[in-house]
């Protein structure tokens, strides 16, 4: 079901990492927290790409998503992934035929209570941070 895409940009973020893995040292950090922090981190990324960010965290019954954005004419349905190595896998690769089902579902949930037309621009992209590098994959997959 993934659909051609392309990798729009491979960002070196060992500041923001360093930045990030300095708020995490605390104690009690658990892994909600830790995929917050991630996902500020790429925010910031979107936003120094031009994207306007709309929503983080949105949450309905059916499901989540990361981000919510604008970037040109299109709304953008983001999905935010973090590994710190390869031996689990590419982040690229955590986001099975489920998950972008379930990313599918919440996007008509949004564009329903937004009312918002189906027609509407969309498009859902990916952002994976591997170790110190951001990679953002736009129109990673769709219907």
């Amino acid at each position: 079901m993934i659909m051609g895409f392309f990798i729009a940009s491979v960002y070196d973020c060992r500041r923001e990492a360093e930045s990030v893995k300095e708020r995490l040292t605390g104690e009690g950090m658990n892994k909600r927290q830790l995929g917050g922090e991630y996902e500020k981190l790429a925010a910031e990324y979107l936003r120094a790409q031009g994207y306007d960010i709309l929503e983080q965290n949105y949450r309905c019954r059916s499901g989540e998503i990361d981000l919510i954005a604008r970037d040109g004419e299109y709304l953008c349905f983001i999905e935010v992934k973090y590994r710190r190595g390869i031996s689990c896998g590419s982040p690229l690769e955590a986001v099975g035929l489920h998950k972008q089902m379930q990313i599918l579902k919440v996007a008509r949930y949004y564009l329903m209570k937004k009312k918002l037309n189906l027609d509407t621009a969309c498009r859902f992209d990916v952002v994976a941070i591997e170790g110190n590098e951001i990679t953002l994959l736009r129109n990673a997959f769709g219907e």
